[in-house]
């Protein structure tokens, strides 16, 4: 129980860190800085992970893990959308 604890907070913290980058993206509308790459490669990963993710879950373990792997997916496929909106 406690490792999950853990778990779901260190992603949420994880996944908000992302959040400052969007906010300035959203501000300055500019993205020429960022490496649409780079955050591909980012994607595949957590995409992998997601998979691996859910295999936990459909087992019954690592929960609070698929949740907070999505969290941060999502966060990530919205920078690379606001990547290709601004580029």
């Amino acid at each position: 129980m406690l490792f999950s604890v853990l778990q779901l907070i260190g992603g949420v913290i994880l996944s908000l860190g992302w959040v400052p980058q969007i906010i300035q993206i959203l501000k300055t509308k500019s993205v020429s800085d960022l490496s649409l790459k780079a955050y591909l490669l980012i994607f595949l990963g957590i995409s992998l992970m997601e998979i691996y993710a859910i295999s936990l879950a459909v087992n019954g373990a690592g929960l609070a893990f698929l949740i907070t792997n999505t969290l941060s997916l999502c966060v990530v496929l919205f920078v690379i959308t606001l990547i290709l909106r601004y580029r």
